[in-house]
């Protein structure tokens, strides 16, 4: 114990020197913040706030890092732009073909209620007598069914409808030919209205389909372009708590930025092709 005291004593007035240093300049500091605490809390704020922000060589590696992020991002978009503007074109290709068939099938529809309005208005004339024998009745089946043969090769009835005529299921063989054509002529109707109703709906549906692509195609466009330009974003002030006051707080201006959207055409506008 005495080896002991014999070395720890000689030193306890250097540490109780160095105590006392380290409580009197804590006390200077102290009495510093009580006489001018704003001007200690502006430039601690302003070492905090200067050591908080990022130093110049970070802000320009984060700037490459931001545009090369930004243009994969462009690339990746104008790629996914450039097959919706093929599907574009292709939905716009399939629109103006069911267009044309939808055309096609109104006219012949129109045609045939032509004929049935004519051989309506003829069928309402007295018939010619003709004599009621074999033969007549022979050559009256002849007719109808080579008239229905012929409708059937003009793709006008169906293969079922035909064997049905052929069949007399149905069907009298027996009546005049003014009337025999009459029958046969608004079954050519009502089956090329038919047409012309399925082919419309294909026509609508081939027109929305076309309308989507063409929606989607400027979207990715839209984007891929605001992606290689996009809009600086307002950067917010800096503030540290407790050391920054109200009279030391720097306000940055907000630009309020509003971007305008291109309307989309509405009705039965042509779709654009790309």
């Amino acid at each position: 114990m005495q080896t002991v005291f014999s070395t720890v004593l000689p030193d306890v007035p250097a540490a109780a020197v160095i105590w006392l240093a380290l409580l009197a300049v804590a006390a200077v500091v102290i009495a510093a913040l009580v006489v001018r605490p704003t001007r200690f809390r502006s430039v601690f704020g302003e070492r905090i706030s200067e050591a908080a922000r990022p130093s110049s060589i970070d802000r320009a590696e984060q700037d490459r890092e931001r545009t090369r992020e930004r243009t994969r991002y462009a690339d990746e978009v104008s790629v996914a732009a450039s097959r919706a503007t093929v599907t574009a074109e292709r939905r716009r290709a399939e629109w103006l073909a069911a267009q044309d068939e939808a055309e096609a099938a109104w006219l012949a529809c129109q045609a045939a209620e032509e004929d049935v309005r004519r051989l309506a208005a003829a069928a309402a004339l007295p018939l010619p007598r003709t004599a009621r024998t074999p033969a007549e009745y022979a050559d009256r089946e002849r007719w109808l069914h080579r008239a229905a043969l012929d409708a059937q090769w003009r793709k006008e009835i169906s293969v079922q409808q035909l064997s049905d005529i052929l069949g007399g299921r149905g069907w009298d063989p027996s009546r005049h030919p003014v009337e025999q054509e009459l029958l046969l002529r608004r079954l050519v109707r009502d089956n090329l209205r038919a047409r012309q109703h399925a082919a419309s709906e294909r026509e609508q549906a081939a027109w929305r389909a076309a309308e989507t692509a063409a929606a989607a195609a400027r979207s990715l466009h839209e984007e891929a372009f605001a992606a290689l330009h996009p809009v600086a974003e307002p950067q917010a002030a800096l503030s540290i708590v407790g050391f920054t006051g109200p009279e030391n707080t720097r306000e940055l201006p907000v630009a309020e930025t509003t971007r305008e959207l291109t309307p989309v055409a509405r009705g039965r506008a042509a779709v654009p092709a790309y």
